[in-house]
């Protein structure tokens, strides 16, 4: 079993590293999924008896990694649930783009719907019925003539919304075969959940946590780091 990257635990909440290309619970594929690691290593940190209680809060796409948290008990579970729930939670990704964006920083607005039998996401007139709203905001960091850093917030939370709404300006991420102009197995996707913010359930404390993806393709293309120091 993959070793799991713990950034932070106490008795109410876990802060983990999902790698890229893990799922983060189980899915037809049947590869190993970051939920069913966390509930592994709690069970035999703890020497709990049975399955140990894990609470899934929120999901990253498989080809996406960076910074999720779980809850060890179910009133922490509920707590941080309505946390995503009202955007109460600061998430900021990092993103490569292909092409450098002439737009330096942005505001993107898109109705979104779902193709839940295909797993895809495709931008839509307003009205159309299953339409949901979907916004970020993303400034460019650096760029090396072909590729731009881009630091993204989001403001909604739909599936897939980064890759996709930056693919409808033109500018997909790299290794990005799902919404972008690559075909077959690419490296990792250009796509990071760097920084999450939160309220700590039971202290109220408000809680950072910032991780750097590995220095490897497509990351080392910039210098990753300097972008994560406090």
């Amino acid at each position: 079993m993959e070793k799991l990257n713990v950034l932070y635990e106490d008795n109410q909440i876990i802060v983990v590293l999902k790698p890229q290309n893990v799922p983060t619970m189980a899915d037809e594929s049947g590869d190993l999924d970051l939920l069913t690691m966390v509930k592994a290593y709690i069970k035999e940190k703890y020497n709990k008896t049975g399955e140990a209680f894990v609470g899934l809060v929120h999901r990253l796409d498989r080809p996406t990694g960076g910074i999720m948290v779980f809850a060890r008990n179910s009133k922490a579970a509920k707590r941080l649930c309505e946390q995503f729930a009202t955007h109460d939670v600061e998430k900021t990704y990092y993103c490569i783009t292909e092409g450098v964006v002439k737009q330096k920083s942005q505001n993107l607005v898109n109705y979104v719907k779902k193709n839940e039998k295909e797993n895809i996401v495709k931008v839509v007139p307003m009205g159309e019925s299953g339409a949901k709203k979907a916004e970020l905001v993303y400034k460019e960091l650096k760029n090396n003539g072909k590729n731009s850093l881009l630091e993204v917030k989001i403001l909604t939370g739909r599936s897939h919304q980064i890759r996709l709404q930056l693919s409808n300006i033109g500018y997909p991420l790299v290794g990005d075969v799902k919404y972008g102009k690559q075909t077959g197995r690419t490296g990792n996707l250009g796509l990071w959940a760097g920084k999450l913010s939160f309220v700590h359930p039971t202290t109220k404390e408000k809680l950072t946590f910032l991780a750097c993806p590995e220095d490897k393709l497509p990351w080392n293309k910039f210098e990753m780091a300097k972008y994560f120091e406090r």
